[in-house]
């Protein structure tokens, strides 16, 4: 069964403010998703003014919306310059993205994206990938699975589930939902079920579509694509991925490491706008309880010697 509501786009105001639009500016939304934002970024441009938006996923740009000032752009955000390239751009005035998965993600029962329906366990964002959650999980050794589980789903019993799967699946493979979680229930904490069956899935989903690598290279290309004085603004979910925008924005490295010039000043290619991120206040979780989770980080482009 899938929704009506396709999705709802957090932070919503807070993150058109933060690019500090210009009627005539050249944007992109790297997460098309819903097109929530990027209709917003629209509604504020002028003719001479454009936007790009990515989405891997064939759903969301066969639902995109239809404008002059408006191209989409079936692709991971992780091939953000080559496409700027392709279409004659050399310079943005702001790109923003928000990492969240879609609504239609979590309540389309055939994706796998969510352990509140039994389906086959695909989980990928862009359908023509490879390999989906059902391969990872048959084909990945013990080891392996243990890692992904404790790095991007950090669950500390990760080693007694990865070997249960591996158990289980000698004798028959793990094809779907019900099947996955009739493996790892005895190993979750039924005061914390939805939380720990969340972190689960999340762990499972990252590595499917490859995305805190994708991101890396996302915010490298960002500032390479973004004219001095251009915004990024980045939404994240989870602390793995505000981790990695946190450092990068700040220090431009992900590993948070300061480096300083021979006058003491940080080293970094761009200035942090916000020292804290901005949250949902409590009217809009209570409208979108989805966004609860959410933060804004926001950052200006200093100059082009980073390039």
């Amino acid at each position: 069964m899938v929704q009506n509501t396709y999705h709802i786009p957090a932070l919503l105001t807070q993150s058109i403010d933060a690019l500090s639009l210009r009627s005539d500016g050249i944007y992109v939304d790297a997460t098309y998703g819903g097109g929530g934002h990027s209709k917003a970024i629209v509604e504020r441009l002028s003719p001479q003014g454009h936007l790009y938006a990515f989405d891997q996923d064939d759903e969301a740009v066969a639902r995109a919306m239809t404008d002059e000032r408006f191209t989409i752009v079936y692709s991971n955000f992780r091939f953000l310059s080559n496409f700027m390239r392709f279409y004659g751009v050399d310079k943005v005035d702001g790109i923003l993205a928000d990492l969240g998965v879609s609504f239609h993600h979590f309540d389309d029962s055939s994706r796998g994206f969510s352990f509140r329906f039994d389906s086959n366990l695909d989980m990928r964002m862009n359908r023509n990938a490879p390999h989906t959650a059902e391969w990872v999980i048959n084909n990945y050794d013990e080891s392996r699975l243990a890692d992904i589980l404790y790095l991007f789903g950090e669950l500390k019993n990760s080693r007694r589930i990865a070997s249960a799967l591996v158990k289980a699946r000698a004798n028959e493979p793990i094809r779907t939902v019900e099947q996955l979680l009739s493996v790892i229930k005895p190993f979750i904490n039924p005061r914390q079920e939805k939380k720990e069956l969340a972190m689960l899935f999340q762990a499972l989903r990252i590595e499917v579509n490859g995305e805190l690598e994708a991101l890396k290279q996302f915010l490298c290309q960002a500032v390479k694509v973004l004219r001095p004085g251009g915004r990024l603004a980045i939404i994240t979910y989870h602390s793995l991925e505000d981790r990695l925008v946190k450092n990068f924005m700040r220090t431009g490295n992900f590993n948070g490491e300061v480096e300083k010039d021979f006058f003491g000043k940080i080293k970094s290619p761009m200035k942090l706008i916000t020292s804290k991120p901005i949250v949902p206040d409590n009217d809009e979780i209570t409208a979108n309880p989805r966004s609860r989770s959410a933060k804004l980080r926001v950052a200006e482009k200093l100059n082009d010697n980073a390039d």
